[in-house]
């Protein structure tokens, strides 16, 4: 089984920005396409943004485009979402995932997943 540590998570303001990190030391990291899916109290797990094995492909929801952004360093075997201009509705658990496949956007094209990270955004 391959292990996914999410960290960075916090109480940020309205406006304000975060660094989430995701470590797998595990697994073959450099062939896994990666992503980030949130989940808010009372609502289904939704997809944020996803990176290609090698960086090539991005994806971004529509809700963060443009504020969030995507990282991946194989030789570090980290992934990153740097999150901008931070919204309260964006208060949620965050959670990294690995896909032995490509990027998707559905939950069930990844393989691992982490524990999550608590981001809340206050007003």
């Amino acid at each position: 089984q391959v292990q996914l540590v999410e960290s960075g998570g916090g109480l940020v303001q309205a406006g304000g920005s975060l660094r989430l990190s995701c470590a797998v030391p595990g697994g073959t990291f450099s062939t896994y396409a990666m992503a980030w899916f949130r989940q808010a109290p009372g609502k289904e797990r939704e997809f944020v943004a996803a990176i290609s094995a090698g960086g090539g492909i991005i994806e971004y929801a529509d809700s963060v485009k443009g504020r969030f952004t995507i990282s991946k360093d194989n030789a570090k075997k980290l992934v990153y979402l740097q999150m901008n201009s931070l919204k309260p509705e964006d208060t949620a658990v965050y959670y990294c995932a690995a896909a032995r496949s490509g990027v998707s956007r559905w939950k069930l094209g990844y393989d691992y997943w982490g524990q999550g990270t608590q981001v809340t955004v206050s007003s």
